[in-house]
C-alpha cells in the first residue's frame, strides 16, 4: 500500500505579546519608526511649527542621529548581545520598559524650552544602560566585554559634554561632543565588525575563504582609538589627518581579507560590507576635511547616513529574524531597504562632492531615501518584534 504524504500546514502566527522580552525588540523598533519620521521633523521645524525647541536645526539632527537613534540601536544590540555572551539576563520587563520609556522622554524634550530636563534625561539613558548591560557581564564574568561598559559610560560623557557647551557650562567648540561620540560609535562598529563579518561570510558563503591578521585587526582597532585621542585632544588638523590616513588603509585591507566581492549572492551578507566599505571612506574624507580640502559634513554623513545606516539596518534585519525564529534570509524588502539607505548615503556625500550646486536637492532626497528605509524595516518588522518568538524559545 502506497502511502501519500500529506502536506503540512504553516505554523500559525505566534501569539502573545513579546516586545518586552529582549532589548532589540523595543530599541530597534523605536530607532527605526524615529529615524523614519526624521524627515517629518525637519519639515515642521523649517515650517516654524518647532519654534522654542532647545534643539533646532542641524544641532537637533546631529544630536537625535548620534545619541537618540544611533544609540538606541546599539543598547538594543548590546543588550541582546550581552545576555548571550554572559548567560545573565539583561534587562526586560518593567526594567526595559522603562529605559525605553526614559529614551523616549529624550526625544520629547529636546523639542521643548526644557533644555536641563532634556540634558539630565539623555545623559541618564546611556548611564542606565551601562549600568544594567554592567549587571550580566559581571555576574557572568564575562571580562572580554568589560570595554562595552566603559563605552556607553564615554558617550554618556560626550553628550555630557554636548549638553554642558550648548547650556553655556562650558566654553568649548559644539561640534567636540557629537564628534566623540562618532568617534566611538565608530570604533563599537569596528570591534563588532571584526568579530562577525568574517564569521557571518564564511557562514553565509561557503568557501568564501575571509580571513584576519591580528596585527591588522590592532592596527585598524588601535588606529581609530588614536583618532578618537586626537580629537579629545584638539590636535592639530595635519596630525589628525595623518592618523585618519592610515586608519583608513588599515580598514580597507581588513575589508579586502573578508572577501567582500564573494558575498553576492547573501544580501544578509554583502549588506554589511557594503557597510563597512563606508569606513575607509570617510576616514579619507575626515583626512581631506582636516586639511581643509573638503566639508567636514562630507565626512560626517559617510559615517552617519552610510556607514551607521547600513550596518545598523544590517544587523537590525539580522538580529530581529535570528531572535525571533525566522529564517537567516533577507527577503526581497529587506534588499529594497537596502538600496533605498545606500542610495541616501550616496546622494549625501557623493553629490555635493562632484556638484556642490546640488547639494541641497541632494541633502532633501537622501533624507526621504534614508526615512523610507527605516520606515520599510518598521512595517516589516513591528509584527515580529511585537510578538512572542514564532519558534516558542525565549526572548
Amino acid at each position: 500500500m502506497t502511502t501519500i504524504p500529506l502536506r503540512m500546514a504553516p505554523p500559525p502566527p505566534a501569539r502573545g505579546f513579546g516586545l518586552w522580552r529582549l532589548g532589540f525588540r523595543p530599541f530597534y523598533l523605536l530607532a527605526a519608526g524615529f529615524a523614519a519620521l526624521s524627515i517629518a521633523f525637519w519639515a515642521l521645524q523649517y515650517a516654524g511649527l518647532l519654534g522654542g525647541a532647545y534643539l533646532a536645526g542641524p544641532l537637533w539632527h546631529a544630536h537625535e542621529m548620534l545619541f537618540g537613534f544611533t544609540l538606541a540601536v546599539v543598547v538594543g544590540f548590546l543588550f541582546t548581545a550581552g545576555r548571550n555572551w554572559s548567560g545573565r539576563p539583561t534587562p526586560t520587563g518593567a526594567a526595559l520598559a522603562a529605559l525605553a520609556a526614559l529614551w523616549v522622554a529624550g526625544r520629547v524634550l529636546v523639542l521643548t524650552p526644557w533644555g536641563l530636563a532634556a540634558a539630565v534625561v539623555n545623559v541618564a539613558f546611556p548611564l542606565l544602560a551601562a549600568f544594567g548591560l554592567g549587571q550580566a557581564l559581571v555576574a557572568g564574568r564575562n571580562r572580554r566585554n568589560y570595554f562595552f561598559i566603559a563605552v556607553l559610560l564615554a558617550l554618556a560623557g560626550a553628550q555630557a559634554l554636548f549638553h554642558a557647551t550648548l547650556l553655556g557650562v562650558l566654553d568649548l567648540p559644539l561640534r567636540a561632543g557629537v564628534q566623540l561620540g562618532l568617534d566611538l560609535v565608530l570604533f563599537v562598529m569596528a570591534v563588532v565588525a571584526g568579530r562577525v563579518l568574517p564569521m557571518f561570510t564564511n557562514n553565509g558563503v561557503p568557501g568564501a575563504g575571509a580571513t584576519r591578521q591580528p596585527r591588522l585587526e590592532q592596527l585598524a582597532l588601535g588606529s581609530v582609538l588614536a583618532l578618537l585621542a586626537a580629537d579629545a585632544a584638539g590636535l592639530p588638523g595635519v596630525a589628525t589627518a595623518a592618523v585618519a590616513v592610515l586608519a583608513a588603509l588599515a580598514h580597507g585591507a581588513r575589508l579586502a581579507l573578508w572577501r567582500p566581492q564573494r558575498t553576492r549572492g547573501n544580501a544578509l551578507v554583502w549588506i554589511l560590507h557594503a557597510a563597512y566599505a563606508w569606513i575607509p571612506l570617510h576616514l579619507l574624507l575626515r583626512a581631506g576635511a582636516e586639511l581643509g580640502w573638503l566639508p567636514a559634513s562630507l565626512a560626517a554623513h559617510a559615517l552617519t547616513a552610510g556607514a551607521i545606516g547600513a550596518l545598523t539596518l544590517g544587523m537590525m534585519t539580522r538580529t530581529a529574524r535570528g531572535h525571533t525564529g525566522r529564517p537567516l534570509r533577507a527577503d526581497r524588502w529587506d534588499v529594497a531597504a537596502y538600496g533605498l539607505v545606500l542610495a541616501a548615503a550616496a546622494l549625501r556625500v557623493f553629490v555635493p562632492l562632484v556638484a556642490p550646486a546640488l547639494t541641497l536637492p541632494a541633502i532633501v532626497a537622501s533624507g526621504a531615501l534614508w526615512s523610507a528605509a527605516f520606515a520599510l524595516y518598521a512595517w516589516r518588522y513591528a509584527p515580529s518584534l511585537w510578538r512572542v518568538r514564532a519558534d516558542g524559545q525565549p526572548g
